[in-house]
């Protein structure tokens, strides 16, 4: 039903999320002119990284802002012949302030040739 390159990509990026591999997923699945865009605008005023370099430093950031205590990864759900979605739903508290908090966001993966070419994440108000 659904391009095989795509089923693989997706379904990789889940198993590197599940087991906490960020770098490995940029690595193996993501081109090295990604775009990653933001629902909201990050510490420096920017909602969109280019580049593996860019994406790396947002979660750089992402990892040394917040302590991650759990963490469910939904899908991967797909659309078409080149998008899927996941669903994170984390438990988390920003270091700066202390604030536990749950989380929900859906990332939409845009894929072309087997490597993903564009990420965008969208969050609950």
């Amino acid at each position: 039903m659904f391009p095989e390159d795509l089923v693989k990509t997706g379904q990789a990026l889940v198993d590197f999320c599940k087991a906490g591999d960020e770098a490995g997923a940029l690595a193996a699945l993501y081109s090295d002119d990604a775009v990653s865009v933001e629902g909201a605008a990050m510490p420096d005023g920017t909602r969109e990284g280019v580049g593996v370099a860019a994406i790396r430093s947002k979660q750089d950031w992402w990892n040394g802002a917040h302590e991650v205590h759990a963490l469910d990864v939904s899908g991967p759900f797909f659309h078409g012949n080149d998008r899927f979605t996941v669903v994170f739903d984390m438990d988390i508290t920003a270091l700066e302030t202390g604030a536990r908090s749950a989380m929900r966001e859906v990332a939409e993966y845009t894929v072309k040739d087997g490597r993903i070419v564009k990420e965008e994440f969208f969050y609950g108000a």
